[in-house]
């Protein structure tokens, strides 16, 4: 089963998949850092958006709200949750906006799911001009020096009589510039359980490389991947937030 199929026809179990993911904390600290480094606009869009939890958050900080997703699915839900927000289904590497925004936020490390370093290039020259001068695009990311190729933790659940299982975790070869965000779902029904299990190509490369790949565009700001502060990445972490600033 493909990924998009996987999605599509799990849209509906996507937040219990990340039911442990505190949204708000994450769309606060994003927020945060457009005050610190931002042009104090209240635009803002949201790259691979999923569900829509994180633009929930920035309708209520007082943002006008965009989303985009390449799963209709995902977007359909979004719509419902957020009905003053606009959402297209786009592929984040060829965004095609009416109209420039102040802050681009990418949550989940989906900056992954641009498969190759030649479609992460054009998804950071599609922001650029997505931007207005001195707006920010915001992301996590992982180095892919420090993957841990075990299985990740797996997390259950009950939701309308049925159990759920979730894993997933990435895994990298040690080669080239694509690693695998593998996901392994499972219901059980009345006794019966339904199993899925997925790989996904995600985009391989160290800070380094990605520090690179932004500057001819941005001012670029590592930070550590804490969303109780903000301070300055540590070398020996496998992951980060970049902020970009346009120039």
């Amino acid at each position: 089963m493909s990924v998009t199929a996987l999605y599509t026809d799990l849209s509906g179990y996507y937040d219990l998949m990340c039911a442990d993911i505190d949204y708000r904390e994450q769309s606060n600290y994003v927020r945060r850092l457009h005050e610190l480094f931002g042009n104090q606009g209240k635009n803002v869009l949201d790259l691979a958006c999923g569900t829509g939890p994180h633009l929930r958050h920035f309708i209520d900080f007082g943002y006008t709200a965009s989303g985009v997703d390449i799963n209709q699915p995902m977007l359909d839900i979004a719509q419902l949750r957020c009905p003053e927000a606009q959402f297209t289904q786009q592929d984040m590497s060829d965004l095609n906006m009416d109209a420039q925004m102040d802050l681009i936020s990418c949550f989940l490390y989906s900056i992954h799911y641009n498969q190759s370093i030649a479609t992460l290039t054009d998804c950071i020259a599609s922001v650029h001009r997505a931007l207005k001068p001195g707006g920010l695009f915001c992301f996590n990311a992982v180095d892919k020096s420090t993957i841990d190729n075990r299985a990740g933790i797996k997390r259950q659940l009950t939701h309308d009589q049925s159990n759920f299982s979730f894993q997933s975790n990435w895994y990298y070869s040690g080669e080239g510039e694509q690693q695998q965000l593998q996901l392994s779902i499972e219901r059980t029904t009345n006794g019966i359980t339904e199993h899925w299990r997925d790989q996904h190509a995600m985009v391989a490369l160290t800070f380094a490389h990605l520090q690179q790949l932004l500057e001819p565009y941005f001012e670029v700001h590592i930070l550590a991947h804490d969303y109780e502060r903000i301070a300055p990445w540590e070398n020996a972490a496998g992951n980060a937030f970049f902020v970009a600033i346009k120039h």
